[in-house]
């Protein structure tokens, strides 16, 4: 006898209800009008790649980050609602952007 037997022994007049749990994609992430700016800056001497303007959920935007530094095997970081990416990346981090639907814009050079 299982778990769901004995509780329907126990409690005959329960009536289960089927819900069936809607699961959200995992790769789904909220795509905006507004384009993404990538830009160019150096920092203490090195290059980074930040990218901002990102208007859906913070949790997606992170989501977001880790995927561009597995993928470009780079190390990096989500602050103050910007990626930043160690090294200049903006042509592949573009090309990997526009492929996800997102509109990218170019500033800085």
């Amino acid at each position: 006898m299982d778990l769901q037997d004995q509780l329907k022994n126990l409690f005959p007049d329960h009536k289960e209800e089927k819900t069936e749990a809607v699961k959200p994609a995992e790769n789904q992430i909220w795509m905006q009008e507004a384009p993404i700016i990538c830009k160019y800056e150096k920092r203490k001497g090195k290059p980074i790649t930040i990218l901002e303007g990102y208007t859906g959920a913070d949790a997606d935007f992170k989501k977001l980050a880790k995927e561009l530094k597995t993928k470009l095997s780079v190390g990096g970081s989500f602050k103050d609602d910007a990626i930043i990416i160690q090294g200049d990346y903006r042509d592949k981090i573009m090309t990997i952007l526009k492929d996800k639907g997102f509109k990218v814009k170019r500033v800085g050079g």
